[in-house]
């Protein structure tokens, strides 16, 4: 009879190893005032707040934090937050939320190895605010990079939206005699014919500007060179839409008769000029251009960046408002929008026992990830400021 290779205890049972969860960790937030030039916004509202403070986490806000967006102390304190007069409090917390990216005197406040949770603004940046961040050895997430698993920004896109609205109640305030205009409602009455709207780009901000235009009962034209976003577009309208790829001569023809042109062209680093100043020459007098993609050099020839202070300038007789921050203005929806993607990101980081552990299960927030413990690991960042990155990929095993 042959000796089995096996002894009995190893033909017994053998316990498995899995991984341990780690445990739930807690959020010690800091919340402080915007400093950015005209930011009215918030990134955490008192019910965000009261959220996460019901979950166990601690919030410090800044007085009067809030008050751009007319929220007040009261609210957040009766939310749960501990609201402070000093700015070294707020940025001593280890996790610190903002709406813009912080300056360069806010960094220097922040505790090393802390985490951070802002816009990243890559365009307005400069390779010492990305010194900075390594000196202090930050961890950084940039929500406009933040991805979800549908391919989707889902703050962009929500600021996008926002946008798109507010450009044509922006072009409807503009087009009243007291402000200028040619005294014409962008609307649709009996007996009256319909305001002419140009549209320039399919994408998120081009479809909400288009929604809101035909609610209002307008005459609608989009234009954009790709087929594919002009399709798209005709399908969540669910109406008739006149579209169009950008050729100078319809475009001339459309801009000749409009009272409203709405400019929403992204392109990868700045929008191309596709309406040229003597397009604009031809336009009514009294008419209004808004350039919503200004931040990225604008798509009209004659766009120079103005403030929500002063917000307009005639040129050929036609009003430009080419403000670079539009959702600002609605600073309470704003928030609201911002507040309610970022919570559940927040729960979630704090359910997975932290940062590391929940970038490791969470694509999206590896996508938004730019600093890790002071590494770069965003190429687009890299490549624009000539820095050495790492994969993420590789950091978080």
């Amino acid at each position: 009879m042959g000796i089995s290779p096996f002894t009995k205890e190893q033909l017994l049972p053998q316990p498995e190893t899995l991984e341990i969860k780690k445990q739930k960790g807690e959020l010690f937030i800091g919340l402080p005032k915007e400093t950015h030039l005209q930011e009215k916004r918030i990134s955490l509202t008192p019910d965000a707040v009261a959220a996460l403070v019901a979950h166990g986490h601690r919030v410090v806000v800044e007085t009067t934090a809030g008050e751009g967006a007319n929220y007040s102390d009261r609210e957040y304190s009766e939310a749960g937050a501990k609201v402070s007069y000093d700015i070294k409090e707020v940025f001593a917390c280890n996790l610190v939320v903002k709406v813009e990216p912080p300056s360069l005197d806010e960094i220097s406040l922040m505790n090393p190895q802390a985490f951070l949770i802002s816009a990243l603004q890559l365009k307005t940046q400069s390779k010492k605010y990305f010194e900075a961040l390594a000196k202090k050895r930050i961890t950084a997430i940039a929500y406009d990079y933040i991805k979800d698993e549908h391919g989707v920004f889902p703050i962009l896109k929500s600021l996008s939206e926002i946008a798109g609205i507010a450009s044509m109640h922006i072009a409807a305030e503009l087009m009243t005699t007291a402000n200028g205009g040619n005294g014409l409602l962008l609307g649709n009455i009996g007996g009256v014919p319909p305001s002419d709207v140009v549209i320039l780009g399919a994408g998120t901000v081009g479809e909400f500007a288009a929604k809101a235009a035909i609610g209002l009962g307008a005459r609608v034209k989009v234009f954009d060179n790709s087929i594919t976003k002009l399709r798209r577009l005709q399908q969540y309208i669910h109406t008739p839409i006149y579209t169009s790829t950008v050729q100078p001569k319809s475009l001339l023809k459309a801009l000749m008769r409009c009272d409203v042109a709405i400019g929403a062209i992204r392109g990868v680093d700045r929008s191309p000029i596709v309406v040229t100043e003597t397009m604009i020459e031809n336009m009514k007098d009294g008419a209004v251009i808004v350039d919503v993609c200004i931040d990225r050099g604008g798509c009209f020839e004659t766009s120079k960046i103005t403030s929500h202070s002063t917000p307009t300038f005639r040129e050929h007789g036609v009003i430009h408002y080419c403000v670079p921050n539009i959702p600002s203005r609605y600073s309470r929806t704003a928030s609201v929008s911002i507040s309610n993607i970022l919570t559940p990101y927040l729960l979630n980081i704090a359910e997975e026992g932290g940062f590391e552990n929940a970038a490791r299960y969470d694509k999206s927030l590896r996508n938004g990830m730019y600093f890790y413990h002071g590494i770069l690991t965003n190429k687009t960042v890299a490549d624009w400021f000539d820095i050495p990155f790492r994969d993420i990929n590789l950091l978080i095993l």
